[in-house]
């Protein structure tokens, strides 16, 4: 089943049983999905469906690091709450040991050797792991990795 179609069933099931917030987050994603499909001119693959999720999930955890500094625990729990939902429809994250694998085979096709070489190795290792990694956890690491910190 398509990503869209998992969407529309779980607002159908979420207007159904009267869950207002689960209902705003899934119209808000669809209309981010459609926003997506205008500008692409074209119908989207699960892919592209992938990205505006990821990005939504960004969003959140971006969010919630701001609320958390505003000390406002009211918003961090709503947030916090969303990017649960969301989470649901991405794909599983790596864990840090494997996420540190793709590194590795990145740095060592592009033959990486600093930390000036951080968006070559980025190029070739976001492809492989898209929507399965925090972008922002990913850069830390192979910051941390081309400048020799050991684990």
């Amino acid at each position: 089943m398509s990503l869209i179609k998992k969407i529309d069933e779980d607002l159908i099931k979420a207007l159904k049983g009267g869950d207002k917030s689960k209902v705003t987050l899934l119209r808000g994603l669809k209309s981010d999905i459609k926003y997506k499909r205008i500008d692409k001119g074209d119908d989207l693959t699960d892919e592209d469906v992938l990205a505006v999720l990821s990005g939504a999930a960004k969003k959140r955890r971006d969010s919630i690091e701001q609320f958390r500094n505003g000390n406002r625990m009211d918003l961090v729990e709503k947030e916090s709450a969303e990017l649960e939902i969301i989470q649901g429809y991405l794909p599983d994250q790596l864990s840090e040991e494997k996420l540190r694998e793709f590194i590795r085979e990145s740095i060592e096709a592009t033959q990486a050797d600093s930390p000036a070489k951080l968006g070559l190795v980025m190029k070739n290792l976001m492809p492989k792991i898209k929507g399965k990694a925090d972008g922002k956890l990913v850069n830390q690491l192979v910051s941390r990795m081309l400048s020799g910190e050991k684990d």
